[in-house]
This record gives C-alpha cells, structure tokens and sequence, in this order.
C-alpha cells in the first residue's frame, strides 16, 4: 500500500504574507512529495510496506541499513506534523489545557517563546524544533535533518520546520524573522490543545 500526499488543511496563499504559496509550492508540491515519493520506492517489496507511516518509522529507527528508509519515513511524518502545527491567524496567546501546561511547566507564555525560537535559531543546518511532552512535562527539544521525537520517547505537540527551503524564498537568511512570523501568527494552538489530549 503506497502512502499519498495528504492535503494542506488550508489553501496554499492562506498563510500569506508570513508564508507565501510561492514556498508551499516548494516546500509541499516538491520537497514533500519528493521524500513521499521516495519513501514508496525503497518500500517496495519489503516486509514495511504494509505497515503504518509511524510503524515504519519506529522499525527503521536506529537502522544503519535502513536509514534511507526512516529519512524519508520521518520526513513524510515531519511535513505533515508541521502543516498542521500553523493555520492562517493563527498565532499569539494560546488559550485551554495547553495555556495552563505553559505556565505550570515554563512559568508561562513569554518564557515558552524564549525557549521555543532559541531552540529553532540554535538548531545547526537542517532540522526541526519541536514542543514535546517528556514524562508528564512540556519539553522543548530539537532534532536533525528527518530525526523526530517519537523516536526518543517523547510526545510531539508542536514543530516549526528550520529547514531552509521551509522559509529561504520568503526571508533569506533570516530564520529569527521566520520564527518571530511563526510565533506571533501562525501557530495552531487548537492543534496542539488536540495533540495535548
């Protein structure tokens, strides 16, 4: 069974101007399908193929001769994690049970920003930064290239993709402006609230 591209839970020029369809149009139409495609050619034919994306994942995890397989795997999982992670007019405040978590477990909202955008600047070349939960915690963490933390025994509640090709056509150079425009406009706190339950 060949895995598919899942849609955008939003049109490609709804998250404009802090994210332009122009970069969808790589970043979704090409480099997502691109490891999408990928993954169900190395697929083929193996003992995985009829396994879920996140069992596939779990199974390559940590496998030098599968390592093919998990980039791609964890990379499909990533993209779609992150689509949904920002919705237009988004951002802000949060409000719930996830509202409650920051304050109790990062003494609040500002503090969580520091540490989230940290965490994306810091990450060095390609990668992701995640908030996770980590034993009955909130965690920041971050992770390489296609690593997730549903590997490492955490739960992923939020990512912002610090690869460059997820915000170069829009701000260049400049990931803190793209991680500033993804804080204060585009998170999808309703998601994380879900992921959280």
């Amino acid at each position: 069974m060949a895995f598919s591209l899942p849609e955008l839970p939003y049109k490609k020029d709804a998250l404009a101007p802090h994210i332009s369809s122009k970069t969808l149009d790589f970043h979704y139409d090409k480099h997502h399908q691109a490891y999408l495609t990928n993954l169900n050619k190395l697929l083929e034919g193996t003992a995985l193929a009829s396994e879920t994306l996140e069992s596939v994942i779990h199974k390559s995890a940590g496998k030098a001769d599968m390592i093919g397989i998990f980039n791609n795997a964890a990379q499909v999982w990533n993209h779609t994690f992150y689509w949904h992670s920002i919705k237009p007019g988004g951002g802000g405040k949060p409000a719930g049970a996830i509202a409650e978590k920051l304050q109790a477990d990062f003494g609040g909202y500002d503090e969580f920003v520091q540490k989230f955008k940290n965490a994306g600047l810091t990450q060095f070349g390609s990668g992701w930064a995640w908030l996770v939960m980590k034993d009955h915690k909130l965690a920041i963490t971050k992770t390489g290239n296609a690593d997730t933390p549903m590997v490492h025994g955490m739960t992923p509640l939020l990512t912002v993709d610090v690869w460059e090709h997820a915000y170069y056509l829009d701000y260049q150079n400049r990931r803190g402006d793209y991680l500033d425009a993804f804080v204060a406009h585009l998170i999808n706190w309703d998601f994380v609230n879900s992921n959280l339950a």
